[in-house]
């Protein structure tokens, strides 16, 4: 039986192709950022949801995650790809290229981080150690690979509040926590994304150096590595869903 698959893209990535057919649905913990569209990729109908909103009005911190992950659900995504914009930290890799992140740190704050929240009596503690899917990953890395696209396998997401970025000794802290790479998005999302029982992994588009890691201000950095990554990352879905069930 074929899966169905959904994307979540965030910023410097607003356009793919699709059919003109939108969902818009309420769910219990209220509307999803934006109408979910149907976008062709490949031989497959995909449900795209632009989390920041059709016109990116709404910040990181103000995203109703859940309200996202659940009309996906509902609409019956089994697997979500997450496409996020990072800074990179470490060495790992540079701007205009991607990543696929194996492990997490949260650290977001006031965000309504779980569809657990007692309101229908209902308590659960998920499993988390892997906080991205590791066969959904394996796909990713292994288009990557059949595309001919740089992309570093693995590395852990930090995820801050936003939407300012980062000081340069906040970044040193993440450096010394061991982050690769910092964004605003993963979290809550992946956690809600375990909850629902889908299969969920990010493709990071790497668009600058973090705050006191690059020789050129941080917004020169993103506007020149937004096109490289966005470029690959498009390329690598293209080739995923070629071999996509």
């Amino acid at each position: 039986m074929s899966r169905m698959y959904a994307l979540i893209t965030g910023s410097g990535f607003d356009a793919l192709p699709g059919s003109g057919e939108e969902h818009a649905l309420g769910t219990r913990f209220g509307d999803p950022s934006a109408p979910i569209r149907m976008v062709r990729l490949g031989a497959h109908q995909v449900f795209s949801l632009a989390r920041h909103g059709a016109s990116h009005t709404i910040p990181p911190h103000a995203i109703n995650y859940r309200a996202n992950l659940v009309a996906l659900k509902e609409l019956g995504a089994d697997v979500v790809i997450a496409l996020n914009t990072v800074g990179v930290i470490s060495e790992v890799c540079a701007p205009g290229t991607i990543a696929v992140p194996d492990q997490v740190i949260d650290y977001t704050w006031g965000r309504e981080h779980t569809i657990y929240d007692g309101s229908d009596g209902i308590v659960r503690h998920i499993e988390f150690t892997e906080p991205f899917s590791p066969r959904l990953r394996a796909g990713l890395l292994d288009a990557a690979r059949a595309a001919g696209i740089a992309c570093h396998d693995g590395g852990v997401y930090a995820a801050t509040q936003g939407p300012r970025l980062e000081s340069a000794a906040e970044v040193d802290r993440l450096d010394r926590d061991g982050n690769d790479f910092v964004g605003m998005t993963a979290m809550p999302e992946a956690a809600i994304a375990a909850e629902l029982g889908l299969e969920y992994a990010v493709i990071a588009m790497v668009v600058n150096r973090a705050a006191g890691r690059g020789d050129v201000p941080i917004f020169d950095d993103v506007e020149a590595g937004t096109v490289g990554s966005r470029d690959a990352a498009l390329k690598l879905l293209q080739q995923f869903f070629k071999a996509a069930s």
